[in-house]
């Protein structure tokens, strides 16, 4: 276990989270809200937007929890799987017809937190 290693990983998830929910949802929602979409689709986008935020935080909160506890290792495991796939979806659909996404920090973001949380458990 290497507790710095999941320390920055909390750190990314965190700083992420706090982006993402804050930064974000209001340049998100801003283009949501002005688009012509169905009151519902905009209410879901917006449950759907921190719904990964949420993810975020419970991923630091996680790491965190095993830098302090290694006994709960295992409980990184799911993180940096969810974390590992993520990116691997927002790379994948990036290739393809969303180009777009590539752009995004979503990718790097659950890269690194992915990284950094199995070098912390491996290490």
């Amino acid at each position: 276990m290497n507790y710095w290693f999941l320390m920055t990983g909390a750190s990314v998830a965190l700083v992420g989270a706090f982006f993402h929910g804050v930064v974000g949802q209001k340049i998100y929602m801003g283009n949501i809200n002005k688009s012509e979409l169905e009151t519902l689709t905009k209410s879901l986008s917006l449950v759907s937007w921190h719904i990964f935020t949420i993810f975020l935080i419970v991923s630091a909160i996680t790491l965190v929890s095993v830098a302090y506890f290694p006994y709960f290792r295992i409980a990184a495991y799911p993180i940096i799987l969810a974390n590992m796939l993520g990116a691997i979806l927002f790379v994948f659909l990036g290739l393809g017809k969303h180009n777009a996404l590539l752009s995004l920090p979503g990718a790097y973001l659950m890269i690194a937190t992915a990284l950094l949380g199995g070098l912390g458990v491996y290490l």
